[in-house]
């Protein structure tokens, strides 16, 4: 007599938003895509939590404002990713887990509280998409992130390098993250990359010292010349099947598409350009994200919130397809 072995009850099936065609988009929860919060779920495969804190910008201020600015951006997504053939939140669950509170006051305890509270949430929740906030959030996103995958591969989508060592002296900035990262070993060194840099530098140096950490580049005029497809095969061929962290600063898109955020550079990526890199990344061994620098103040017609959005939906889609 074969055992068979017992299976157990069913999963349930995900929780997802109300119906666009029943319950009109601008009624509803305030949460991410109209989703359900965390805390109604239990648990959730992804969670989709902001940050709302941009005490270390060096420039405008504003990005506190950005992941309710993105939530309302997200009222016009739908279920169905035609591009990826995926429904991002049907697949598995996805959850709403709310803000994080970081102190404004304090840069140092305000990295603490995000890191513990990250890493708590990854006990409820097996991967994290944030919407933040300033760049300088990354640093405890990878910590918590390294802690349970090891150094991760990043791919940072950004005009600026931001692996600059210090501003005025202080070392946790939204210009200095990604040295950090690579100091505290939570990166796969030779595996990382940036794309869509761009601007003016502070010195000739800036782009040899950060080949030294061990990042490749590639730029808006490389994406401009040779396209998404050539950028996209650099990417996957750098990160291979390693676990794959994304952070995308908003301002990695030209102002004319993003025009709300903190540091804004001409001559930027498309949103489309975006979309298709992006798209092109499906398949990888993505392991968490975040979209970041949303300056709803200096937005208009929702401009950038509607675009940071779509840009969370792009890495709900691809944790969707992860093998």
């Amino acid at each position: 007599m074969s055992d068979q072995g017992s299976s157990g009850p069913p999963a349930p099936a995900p929780v997802g938003p109300p119906d666009a065609r029943e319950i009109p988009r601008f009624a509803g929860p305030d949460t991410f895509a109209r989703l359900p919060r965390l805390d109604d779920v239990g648990s959730a495969a992804v969670a989709v939590v902001g940050i709302p804190f941009d005490s270390a910008v060096s420039y405008r201020p504003g990005a506190r404002f950005g992941p309710s600015g993105v939530r309302a951006g997200s009222k016009l997504l739908r279920p169905y990713h035609p591009f990826l053939q995926v429904e991002p939140w049907s697949v598995h669950q996805v959850a709403d887990a709310g803000d994080v509170a970081a102190n404004p006051f304090d840069i140092g305890a305000a990295v603490a509280a995000v890191q513990a509270a990250a890493s708590g949430l990854l006990g409820r929740a097996d991967h994290l998409v944030v919407i933040g906030g300033d760049h300088s959030l990354a640093l405890p996103l990878l910590r918590a992130t390294a802690a349970r995958h090891g150094p991760v591969s990043l791919v940072h989508f950004d005009a600026h390098l931001d692996t600059w060592d210090t501003y005025f002296g202080a070392p946790y900035t939204h210009g200095t993250p990604f040295r950090r990262a690579v100091e505290e070993g939570l990166l796969d060194l030779g595996t990382s990359a940036h794309v869509g840099i761009r601007g003016p530098l502070y010195s000739t140096g800036d782009m040899e010292a950060d080949r030294d950490l061990g990042f490749a580049t590639v730029t808006t005029m490389d994406v401009a010349r040779s396209g998404p497809d050539a950028a996209v095969d650099r990417l996957l061929e750098r990160v291979g099947r390693r676990p794959v962290y994304l952070s995308v600063d908003i301002d990695v898109l030209d102002p004319a598409h993003a025009p709300g955020t903190g540091t804004p550079e001409p001559g930027g990526l498309t949103t489309r350009e975006l979309q298709m890199i992006l798209r092109g990344l499906a398949g990888a061994n993505l392991v968490g994200g975040d979209v970041v620098e949303v300056s709803p103040a200096y937005d208009h017609a929702e401009l950038t919130t509607i675009a940071a959005a779509n840009v969370v939906y792009e890495l709900l889609a691809l944790l969707a397809l992860r093998p």
